[in-house]
């Protein structure tokens, strides 16, 4: 949406700040350090005309602030631009508490530490099966042949839904994060739902233990979901656990192959299991991935800056791990920094609850990963393809190693 929105009477000119999420200079070079040229360079709180005019928040102690207070801030709509009027919400992103808590519940309980621990031998044996496969090459189109192999596989097994629809299934999961407009993202949504519907009737009538037919069968206390919201559930945690883990691997991938001292100091340490924990939690800061937005719902001055219920802002969870008041020289990776401080997940009722299941994941990559092709690089004469929206990722990133 490049046609700017006009500046609302109670936005001052001053707080006015030119920022397209979709089109981020320099974010072709390095998605987060795009967006820690906005966070140094404007205001803590400013409004972009962009993308039908919102508010961004730059700065980690506001951002975890407006995370948590959900009476304020609230989920009802998350993306920006928004979607068109009357679409279904997206269940449980777009539901606030105390309801959004009655959905939630069985999402947390199939991915506690416990179950997550039981997957764990399926997660490595997909690894392997696919770092083998690519090793005699000495290269590979990464995001293809690993980043998107290693989360899909497991979440599709998690789901029970055939592995063969992931050719199908990926096109719609990439136009309904990164689309840039409203109506792409609709249609994927509703491509989605046509392709959920049948399945989502078929583990109403007869559920099974996989996740899915938990999430549809959810019981709010006085019945169970109707049909049309378990599709929507469905839909939203599909999207989900296609997409955003794979951009994390993607993303950390192509930051050990641009620095081969970090590299070594994994490799040598893949054995220590505290200093592979605190590894991954300073990656996982520094390559930032999704962003949810949240609408105003009464008039009220947050730092001296005037918000209307109705406005939209978007709290971007990057900019925390990225925010030098929270972590000194936040663009550089430091595997000995003390305490990593950083939103990855989310805060408060709406914090990511497949972060255990995330981070186990990202911990199997880098051990079979690493101990098996312990030196690549980007192959020469390509470029890793890069991309921003409501949730950033790598697009393309081919590796070479010896």
């Amino acid at each position: 949406m490049s046609e700017q929105a006009i500046r609302p009477a109670h936005v001052p000119a001053a707080l006015v700040y030119h920022f397209n999420l979709y089109d981020i200079p320099g974010s072709m070079e390095d998605v987060q350090a795009a967006y820690a040229q906005f966070q140094q360079n404007a205001p803590d709180i400013f409004w972009t005309p962009y993308n039908g005019g919102h508010w961004v928040a730059t700065r980690g102690e506001d951002i975890i602030a407006m995370q948590r207070d959900y009476k304020r801030f609230s989920h009802q709509h998350i993306l920006i631009p928004p979607m068109p009027r009357g679409t279904p919400r997206q269940i449980p992103l777009e539901i606030d508490p105390p309801e959004h808590a009655r959905y939630r519940r069985p999402l947390m309980q199939a991915l506690v530490p416990a179950i997550v621990a039981e997957l764990e031998s399926n997660v490595r044996k997909v690894a392997v099966e696919a770092i083998e496969k690519v090793l005699p090459a000495g290269e590979c189109e990464f995001i293809e042949d690993f980043a998107k192999i290693l989360p899909i596989n497991v979440f599709l097994e998690l789901v029970n839904l055939p592995l063969a629809d992931k050719s199908k299934l990926l096109p719609l999961a990439e136009d309904s994060v990164r689309g840039r407009d409203a109506e792409t993202r609709w249609r994927a949504h509703e491509e989605m739902g046509a392709y959920l519907r049948d399945k989502v009737r078929a583990r109403r009538d007869d559920p099974g233990n996989d996740l899915l037919s938990k999430l549809v069968n959810v019981d709010l206390g006085e019945g169970r979901i109707s049909e049309q919201e378990a599709v929507e559930y469905a839909t939203l945690v599909l999207f989900g656990g296609l997409d955003t883990v794979a951009g994390m691997i993607g993303f950390i991938a192509r930051f050990l192959a641009l620095n081969p001292d970090h590299r070594r100091q994994l490799v040598e340490g893949l054995d220590d299991e505290a200093f592979v924990k605190q590894a991954i939690e300073e990656l996982i800061r520094r390559h930032g991935l999704a962003n949810t937005a949240r609408i105003i719902t009464e008039d009220f001055e947050y730092k001296g800056v005037h918000l209307r219920k109705g406005d939209r802002i978007l709290p971007a969870n990057l900019f925390v791990g990225l925010d030098d008041r929270l972590n000194e020289n936040p663009l550089v990776v430091d595997f000995n920094r003390e305490k990593p401080v950083h939103a990855a997940f989310g805060n408060g009722a709406h914090a990511c609850p497949g972060a255990v299941l995330a981070r186990r994941e990202i911990r199997i990559f880098l051990e079979e990963w690493l101990r098996r092709i312990p030196d690549f690089h980007i192959k020469p004469g390509t470029q890793p393809v890069l991309a921003t929206g409501m949730v950033n990722g790598v697009l393309r990133l081919e590796l070479c190693w010896p």
